[in-house]
């Protein structure tokens, strides 16, 4: 035996031996692996919903997702059949916990024993809060910029005025406005009424993951044509006819509603009346017709009534003074009906010369 091992042709016959003997007990090991390998799937299922039980009738929870990623790895056919017939379900159960923070762990069931299964996300924060209602004001809200320019916003009101809100006692306290918002087309110039969603917001303007009853409100939404209201100025044209002297022009109106385009309206600040003082020649109420000024549409009266305090002097005192004779002198019809006259009877006592004669 000495001398066999002695002999390298013996030890290098040897040494083959081995060689073949690890060859084939690797080779065996790694066909039974990929054998395994090749029987073996790994599937994700995205998506799939979370069921959450807790007191939902008393009780408020944020942080669940609404669902989550599920990997699953095992024996080929059934990790193809658990994908495609999805009868597995995703839930928590925080029955057992108290109103506060919790960290939970999301559980499984009805998947096969020999997939293993790998959520995502695993665990998640949870916020278990008291369920509150409470009763708030819806503000309507719109555009201004959508009503033409000779028109506003004379007013918005909500029907119902009031909805109910339901959320977490945190989410409710930190409620700033409830809003209905109206929209339209450009350049508005009638009222309407339309119905908008109800928004929930915090004092940032974030919308907020709450419950409203009801969701929707009809809005009215008034618009009425732009007016100011001006004083009214006299403004004289003319020349008083001769020997008439105007004392005193009273406006029966002082102020007029004005109406038109808000940026010409609130430039001016009096609406001038053109009196012909002309046409005054005696004192009484006159008429006088009301120009719009440019870019006004209308005005609240188109006439405006004037007193005038005259005065008459000189040939027109005398004339007036000679009509007012006139018309004193100048007899009633009872007094310049004539009188019916009788026929003169004959005096029996006095005869024509010619009877004395004879």
């Amino acid at each position: 035996m000495d001398k066999m091992m002695d002999s390298p042709w013996v030890l290098r016959i040897i040494a083959l031996f081995l060689a073949c003997l690890l060859f084939f007990s690797v080779r065996t090991e790694l066909s039974s692996t990929n054998k395994s390998a090749t029987n073996e799937q790994m599937e994700v299922i995205r998506d799939v919903p979370v069921e959450v039980y807790y007191d939902d009738d008393n009780l408020i929870v944020t942080g669940i997702p609404k669902t989550v990623n599920v990997t699953i790895k095992g024996p080929k056919q059934i990790a193809l059949n658990t994908k495609l017939v999805k009868d597995f379900s995703i839930f928590v159960d925080l029955n057992d916990l108290l109103i506060g923070q919790h960290n939970v762990q999301l559980q499984y069931e009805n998947i096969s024993d020999k997939l293993q299964v790998t959520l995502d996300p695993a665990t998640v924060n949870v916020n278990i809060e008291e369920k509150v209602t409470q009763e708030f004001r819806v503000d309507p809200e719109m555009n201004n910029r959508l009503i033409d320019e000779g028109y506003y916003l004379k007013g918005m009101s909500a029907n119902p005025a009031t909805v109910f809100v339901t959320g977490a006692k945190s989410v409710i306290e930190s409620i700033s406005y409830v809003k209905a918002t109206v929209t339209g087309e450009q350049g508005l110039k009638q009222s309407f009424s339309q119905e908008a969603a109800v928004k929930v917001l915090d004092r940032d303007l974030n919308k907020l993951d709450v419950t409203i009853e009801p969701e929707k409100v009809k809005v009215r939404v008034d618009i009425a044509e732009y007016s100011k209201e001006l004083p009214v100025s006299i403004k004289e044209t003319g020349k008083a006819a001769e020997g008439i002297t105007i004392n005193q022009l009273t406006l029966g109106t002082p102020a007029l509603k004005l109406y038109g385009k808000k940026s010409i309206i609130d430039v001016l600040t009096a609406i001038p009346v053109e009196i012909d003082l002309s046409k005054i020649t005696e004192s009484k109420t006159y008429e006088f017709e009301v120009k719009l000024p440019d870019g006004a549409t209308k005005v609240s009266e188109q006439k405006i009534k004037i007193k005038a305090d005259v005065t008459k002097v000189g040939k027109a005192a005398d004339k007036e003074d000679k009509v007012d004779k006139v018309d004193k002198e100048t007899p009633t019809n009872a007094e310049t009906k004539p009188e019916e006259t009788k026929p003169e009877e004959p005096n029996p006592d006095s005869g024509t010369e010619e009877d004395i004669d004879s």
